[in-house]
């Protein structure tokens, strides 16, 4: 069983998204842990109809967990889409470029930031006012980077969030 996506008329046939049957559900998601890589940009490719993008592992991993769910079981409902179009529209008087554009270039709230230094891995999660590492509040990278090395650090570099920033 496949479904096929919509296309205009005039243009050529959009490729057929497989279906997926609920059963198979759980069994793929749990593969996808020890998929390799390249196996996993081929079910991008057949379940979004596209290339993948160039993100980490865990990004395709949790994307096309998603994915498999929403062809098994369906996607959000109509009415849910409309909701959540209309709060964009409230947000951003119906911009959808505006929507893409964050406030600031900090990480989403909630974020795990993990680095190992010198054998030992270190987590942070992001904050909406700062960040969070070994329970205690921070309002820079660069406190934690120092709190973690002993010397100091540019904490976007440190935490491999230098090319976000640009030039940080």
């Amino acid at each position: 069983m496949t479904r096929a996506t919509k296309s205009k008329p005039g243009t050529p046939p959009a490729p057929t998204i497989p279906a997926i049957p609920p059963a198979d559900v759980l069994g793929r998601l749990a593969a996808l842990k020890t998929t390799a890589t390249l196996d996993l940009k081929q079910q991008w490719r057949e379940l979004f109809a596209a290339e993948p993008p160039p993100y980490n592992r865990r990004f395709l991993e949790s994307r096309l967990a998603y994915r498999i769910q929403e062809l098994a079981y369906g996607g959000l409902k109509p009415e849910t889409i409309q909701r959540l179009e209309a709060l964009g529209e409230q947000l951003d008087g119906g911009n959808p470029v505006l929507r893409r554009i964050r406030g600031d270039d900090k990480p989403i709230t909630g974020t795990r930031l993990i680095r190992e230094y010198q054998g030992v891995e270190h987590s942070v999660t992001v904050l909406h006012d700062g960040f969070e590492y070994q329970g205690r509040p921070y309002q820079s990278l660069s406190s934690i980077a120092r709190a973690i090395t002993g010397t100091r650090w540019n904490g976007w570099l440190f935490f491999g969030l230098k090319n976000r920033r640009g030039s940080a």
